[in-house]
């Protein structure tokens, strides 16, 4: 058995506890925000926060995550940063297909928490490891600065 707080929630999983975290997620915790990408760790699709920390799920095994915090996308609406973050991207329109933006907004979030004037290059770094097909790249980083104004100009 594994507990964690899932979205601020206990959650208890058995038999899953060398399964990667993205399938649990999935099924049976039903966090269908959460996107089963590559499943190798390198579209960053499944990027979650866990312990304030962005990492890709499908690298992660639940059993690794006794008492961890982990937050999803559905998490983003009652954060104070993750909401500028996701508002920000929808004022932007920087999301094409969708597939990669919930992952990136994850990255982008989390970094935020830990400085809310990153350089540029910490930003690219941070997005580095995301995969976007639709080539919203110029609009995901505009995006991200209107949402770093915010926070500056909230806080």
């Amino acid at each position: 058995m594994t507990s964690f707080q899932l979205n601020g929630k206990t959650t208890s999983i058995g038999g899953t506890g060398k399964l990667p975290l993205v399938h649990v997620l999935r099924n049976p915790c039903n966090a269908k925000d959460v996107r089963f990408g590559c499943g190798v760790g390198n579209c960053g699709a499944c990027t979650v926060i866990v312990d304030g920390v962005a990492q890709q799920s499908c690298g992660l095994v639940t059993e690794s995550l006794e008492g961890c915090d982990v937050l999803t996308p559905a998490a983003l609406q009652s954060d104070p940063i993750g909401s500028i973050v996701l508002q920000a991207f929808v004022d932007e329109q920087a999301a094409q297909c969708g597939y990669c933006i919930n992952g990136m907004l994850m990255s982008l979030t989390a970094l935020l928490k830990r400085d809310l004037q990153p350089a540029r290059e910490q930003i690219i770094d941070t997005l580095n490891r995301h995969l976007c097909r639709c080539g919203a790249h110029a609009r995901i980083l505009r995006a991200t600065e209107v949402a770093i104004n915010r926070l500056q100009t909230k806080g």
